[in-house]
């Protein structure tokens, strides 16, 4: 019999520099022993510096890409990323409502490394009472879950006292990010909804401006490892990890003028 590859699937928007968006997921999901597939949502014109403009994908298209790539190759897991419009995430829910597919990660993108929004407003509600009940796990950072919530994040002892709040009643699993806070010791907080744990993930803080696409890097490591099998819990710290090691290692390299990229592939190549 032949082998199979495992296989993950990443609906995000496309990054030109490289460091973010379907091109992180793509490199992440190749370091992480995942054959990785794409349905492209957006067309971003951005580089290190900040984004200048977003072309969207016709809908129809975006959902054909998804049917096209589940019908024939299929995915042991999904990772979504920037998702722009209301209508654009309620097609992608329906779309994908049709598989029996358990391992979906959201990264609930709305602003952009250099601070723009990725995200039109209106399309927050839908995010947060559409989609965000409809997948296993979700990966917001402070500002996000700001959104989400309706109010500010001042400090490291809130995390575990609200990441609750943004479990859709204890349904969705939540990976909370500490990186914008300003502590040295950073903690993410877990929250497994199947087995009602908190878990912390400490770590410390990396001084590197090179943090480009971190989100769409950690939430598509989660992604990979799920496709691989492994426990929700273990696919989280496994992502966790490859994340801090391709941000130690990224920090060693400069380029671009701005934020520049983690380093995918240091297991591999320096």
């Amino acid at each position: 019999m032949k082998k199979q590859y495992k296989r993950a699937l990443t609906i995000a928007g496309s990054d030109p520099s490289g460091g973010a968006g379907i091109q992180a997921d793509l490199k992440t999901f190749s370091a992480c022993g995942c054959f990785g597939t794409t349905a492209i949502v957006a067309v971003v014109d951005e580089n290190t510096v900040g984004v200048t403009g977003v072309h969207p994908v016709p809908v129809s298209f975006v959902a054909g890409q998804i049917r096209s790539v589940l019908d024939d190759i299929g995915a042991d897991a999904i990772k979504i990323g920037m998702l722009h419009s209301s209508e654009l995430i309620r097609a992608v829910k329906e779309t994908l409502s049709c598989y029996p597919i358990r391992n979906i990660v959201l990264d609930p993108v709305m602003v952009a490394t250099s601070g723009d929004n990725l995200l039109q407003k209106e399309a927050v509600d839908t995010l947060k009472n559409e989609l965000i009940p409809f997948v296993r796990v979700i990966t917001p950072n402070i500002p996000e879950a700001e959104i989400l919530l309706g109010h500010k994040i001042y400090k490291q002892e809130e995390l575990p006292v609200v990441i609750k709040d943004l479990s859709c009643n204890r349904s969705v699993s939540v990976l909370l990010k500490a990186g914008h806070l300003h502590d040295d010791l950073l903690i993410d907080i877990f929250y497994n909804a199947e087995t009602d744990e908190i878990i912390e993930l400490p770590s410390q803080r990396i001084h590197t401006k090179n943090t480009h696409g971190t989100g769409c890097t950690l939430s598509s490591a989660i992604a990979a490892y799920l496709a691989h099998g492994v426990s929700l819990n273990e696919a989280v710290a496994k992502a966790k990890a490859y994340i801090n090691q391709a941000l130690i290692a990224g920090s060693q390299y400069e380029i671009g003028k701005g934020h520049g990229p983690v380093h995918h592939f240091f297991d591999f190549w320096e």
